[in-house]
């Protein structure tokens, strides 16, 4: 009896390090990170894609109650947080293009509360919804999946550590947040740019005209009309922010 339990704690020990950073990158990548999928969801796929990663590798033998293993506990955890915060900058950049779009149509006042992202206005909410169906599209949860089971070649338990230089990358990675919500947001801001210069015009023309009357309704009209037509261009845009973002992942994680 004692073998066995020996045994089942050292198994166990094999089990804790992959789970980890399974686990990591489930509570911070996008889609796998939403309330709707909850505790009990995520410990259940943790553990099922660790028992499918277990038989393929060689796992070291690490105390994780020694200073090594808690090491270890840490840079774990740290490599499943990067992979999943690297792709929610795709996700911020869809919020503040969101944001910027609200204010320049002049639907800024329009929110909702949203359990995973705040309060948020109605459009970067829209954003958030069609680059979800995007992602799932592209098969994002696959990809994601398959790249953090090849990670464990490039950053094997017990050898591969995180550095600074890592976290300086991610960092520097970040400013795509407002390089994306300024290529998402741009023709609309643009367009709505050159509306607002037009009642400039036409209020400078005719003062008597109530420029709040009449200026609202114009700008939620040309704005509505003005992002159906940009909608298909976004779609596309909103492709290459993720591609850059698994390209991102991938670059990270040393898988070429």
């Amino acid at each position: 009896m004692d073998v066995l339990a020996s045994d089942i704690v050292q198994r166990f020990y094999l089990f804790l390090w992959p789970m980890l950073r399974i686990s990591a990158l489930l509570l911070s990548a996008p889609i796998f990170s939403l309330r709707a999928l909850n505790v009990r969801l995520r410990i259940l796929l943790a553990a099922a894609l660790t028992w499918m990663v277990f038989p393929l590798h060689d796992w070291p033998v690490i105390d994780p109650v020694s200073a090594t293993g808690l090491l270890e506990m840490f840079n774990q955890i740290g490599i499943g947080l990067l992979m999943g915060l690297t792709l929610q900058v795709c996700t911020a950049a869809m919020v503040l293009a969101g944001q910027a779009l609200s204010n320049s149509i002049g639907l800024s006042f329009a929110s909702m509360l949203d359990p995973n992202l705040g309060n948020v206005p109605v459009l970067a909410q829209f954003m958030v919804i069609v680059s979800t169906l995007i992602f799932i599209a592209l098969g994002g949860h696959t990809l994601l999946i398959g790249m953090v089971m090849d990670s464990f070649n490039t950053l094997p338990i017990g050898k591969g550590l995180l550095t600074a230089d890592a976290w300086a990358h991610f960092v520097v990675w970040s400013s795509m947040m407002f390089l994306g919500a300024v290529l998402l947001a741009l023709p609309v801001m643009i367009t709505m740019l050159f509306v607002n210069l037009g009642l400039g015009v036409a209020t400078r023309a005719a003062p008597a005209l109530n420029i709040f009357s009449v200026g609202l309704p114009a700008m939620m009209i040309a704005g509505f009309a003005v992002l159906m037509v940009a909608l298909p261009s976004m779609a596309g845009r909103i492709q290459w922010l993720w591609l850059q973002g698994f390209n991102e992942v991938r670059a990270q994680m040393g898988l070429g």
